[in-house]
């Protein structure tokens, strides 16, 4: 039983698809069958019905699911062990919403590496999707994120919320801001929901970016108006760059800290909760 084998296996199980797994794995379907006949033969029974729509776990397949996911997650604690972290006694790896770190990243590092002097730190800064995705694979300890992915093997805790505000270089209010001239800031599914809501004739923007930094960049580049976070919406102000659209509503984006289900009593995934939480000023 390879690793392979277990990774081609829980993805043909989301996917029921032969050729999207193929693509999303970046082998050949005839590598997908040949990883899939091998580990049924190693296993003694049938994981999955083929049929022309594409593949079905069987009752077999169903029960083998959950210990594949284990195997999948211990398999990476143990190549990371392995791995070594020179003198640190173990490490640590974290992920960031892009967008949610700004430019407090150096804080964020300190607060760990304060509270976690025996550790080497890894920090990815990503999108919620690839931090979900690699929570369950064991390629991340802990995330911190804009949109949590429900799934059986990954626990969520709501931290709070991140403010947005509209900044403009040219109105002062929400009926003087040119249409052709705003720039949406796609920050996450909740985001664009209260958007659409509060401002709909603003929701079909000419311009669409999905990172803050982006947006901010493009405003003070070009001109126009967008939603920035509330840390960049006071610099961009202090600076002289833009001025504040004083009866737009503030946007608000929840935050939360995922980790994966079996280590949410943990005493590491605790310990970065709590690092969190004093960030979020939240409390248990």
């Amino acid at each position: 039983m390879q690793p392979d084998q277990i990774a081609t296996f829980l993805d043909l199980a989301e996917t029921r698809s032969f050729h999207r797994t193929a693509d999303r794995l970046g082998v050949t379907q005839s590598t997908v069958s040949a990883r899939i006949k091998a580990l049924e033969a190693a296993l003694g029974v049938m994981l999955f019905n083929r049929n022309r729509a594409g593949a079905d776990l069987t009752t077999e397949g169903l029960r083998f699911e959950p210990h594949a996911r284990a195997l999948r997650a211990e398999w990476a604690a143990a190549m990371r062990a392995a791995g070594g972290a020179g003198t640190a006694a173990l490490v640590v790896r974290v992920g960031m919403q892009h967008d949610l770190v700004g430019g407090r990243l150096a804080e964020w590092v300190a607060r760990f590496r304060a509270e976690l002097p025996d550790a080497a730190l890894y920090v990815e800064l990503d999108y919620s999707a690839q931090m979900c995705a690699d929570l369950m694979t064991g390629a991340l300890d802990f995330a911190v994120m804009f949109s949590p992915r429900a799934h059986p093997d990954l626990h969520f805790v709501t931290l709070g919320d991140m403010r947005f505000r509209m900044v403009s270089t040219h109105a002062a209010r929400v009926a003087e801001v040119e249409p052709g001239r705003y720039i949406f800031g796609n920050y996450a599914p909740a985001f664009a929901a209260a958007h659409r809501a509060a401002l709909p004739h603003l929701h079909e923007a000419p311009v669409t970016v999905g990172q803050a930094a982006a947006v901010a960049g493009l405003v003070a580049g070009l001109g126009g108006s967008a939603y920035v976070a509330q840390e960049a919406a006071d610099a961009m102000v202090a600076a002289g760059k833009v001025q504040l659209v004083a009866d737009a509503p503030v946007l608000t984006q929840p935050v939360h800290a995922g980790m994966a289900l079996r280590q949410r009593t943990a005493r590491l995934q605790g310990r970065l909760l709590g690092i969190v939480r004093h960030q979020f000023g939240t409390r248990r």
